[in-house]
């Protein structure tokens, strides 16, 4: 069976080209409004988009077209009828049900058709009734609040593999193709956690997203797991409970701290770590609305050194504000995000959308206060589970 999507003005330029390409005895399969274009959102094209299919027929074994039957046809024989080639398009699946040799392609194509009777009282945009599975992981895109854009590229994907795969998947088959659709899309982005590459290890965001804490179980990891000579460098002169807070962390873990004030205690710090593997800086929360806060870090830390920066931010926080955290910060080389309080929410849409706008990547995900527990690296595999319902214990290595 050969399946191909076409894509025209009007449905009469799409079943020329149906015809053209696939013969008269195409069979719709599906069709739908789309549009294309624009500038803004605004002006775009409105166009057709037909899934049409054909069960290919060996010339040798082609069946003669008569116009009406006669006594004189042999019973064993089976014949094709010349259909109406103005038929309504709605129709044509009906009317070609003569046309076919293949009985078990007929069984397939009513089973497409049921499908799409069951759910008739849910549709897609283009007001085509999406199959069950189908229907179930849009559902579960809505509820995870992935942006729209991101939706309508994962449904077109779904449905055409629904129909090219015979509709016949359970919803278990759907999840996997959607988490599978995700992770591609994502992919080619940079994500884990520390992998020692660079000697400093930077963390930066607004006030209240968790920095210290998760500074505290990055270095934990490090020192505990890969026995790393580690060191703190902590620029939040702001807080005196922040600089207790890391003296604690510091203390437990055995490692040298040095609290700057400016760029020159910033050298003499690096200049003091020279010879450690990784040094970790924490940096003060501020408004993240001010721009003063970035040019502030910049005239307290060398990010010309050897450095990898992280942008923390809350799940717990409004995409919006999210966005505006970045666009903040890209004052600054921004490498990965860090995503905290995966615990404190149930929706993780925002988390996959900053990443697909923005095209950055994540180190780690941290759900719980718990040091030096609560942490994963992040990856792709990691985020889809995390949105679509799935248990992940990856800790941080």
């Amino acid at each position: 069976m050969k399946v191909k999507k076409y894509v025209a003005s009007t449905m009469t330029e799409a079943m020329k080209l149906i015809r053209a390409e696939l013969g008269n005895d195409a069979v719709i399969l599906n069709s739908k409004v789309v549009h294309t274009g624009g500038f803004l959102g605004f002006f775009k094209k409105k166009n057709i988009e037909v899934i049409a299919a054909v069960d290919p027929i060996p010339k040798d074994e082609a069946i003669p077209i008569v116009k009406q039957k006669t006594k004189n046809i042999p019973k064993e024989k089976e014949y094709q009828f010349e259909k109406q080639q103005d038929i309504y398009p709605e129709n044509k699946l009906e009317s070609t049900f003569h046309n076919l040799r293949t009985s078990e392609l007929i069984k397939e194509i009513s089973e497409i058709k049921a499908l799409l009777k069951k759910g008739h009282s849910t549709f897609n945009e283009s007001g085509i009734p999406l199959p069950g599975p189908l229907h179930e992981a849009s559902l579960l895109m809505e509820k995870q609040e992935i942006n729209k854009q991101i939706q309508a590229a994962v449904l077109e994907e779904l449905i055409e593999k629904w129909y090219l795969t015979g509709a016949r998947a359970s919803i278990d088959e759907v999840l996997s193709w959607l988490k599978s659709y995700i992770c591609n899309r994502i992919a080619n982005l940079t994500f884990g956690g520390v992998h020692f590459a660079k000697q400093y290890v930077n963390v930066v965001g607004p006030t209240g997203v968790g920095k210290t804490t998760t500074l505290a179980k990055i270095a934990a990891d490090c020192v505990l797991t890969h026995k790393k000579k580690a060191a703190f460098i902590t620029t939040d002169t702001y807080r005196i409970a922040a600089i207790d807070q890391l003296k604690t962390y510091a203390q437990l873990l055995n490692v040298p701290l040095e609290v700057c004030y400016n760029m020159e205690d910033f050298q003499k710090a690096a200049n003091q770590f020279a010879d450690y593997d990784i040094v970790f800086i924490d940096t003060a929360g501020r408004n993240f609305r001010n721009p003063d806060y970035v040019n502030d870090l910049k005239k307290t830390i060398d990010f010309d050194r050897d450095m990898e920066t992280y942008l923390v931010l809350s799940l717990t926080s409004k995409q919006k504000d999210m966005e505006e955290i970045i666009e903040q910060f890209s004052l600054i080389s921004i490498d990965k995000l860090i995503f905290t309080k995966a615990d404190e929410t149930s929706s993780y849409g925002a988390m996959l959308n900053v990443i697909d706008k923005y095209r950055i990547g994540a180190a780690y995900l941290t759900n719980g206060q718990n040091v030096p527990d609560d942490i994963l690296v992040a990856n792709p595999s990691v985020i889809t589970n995390l949105l679509f319902g799935v248990e992940t214990d990856e800790r941080s290595s």
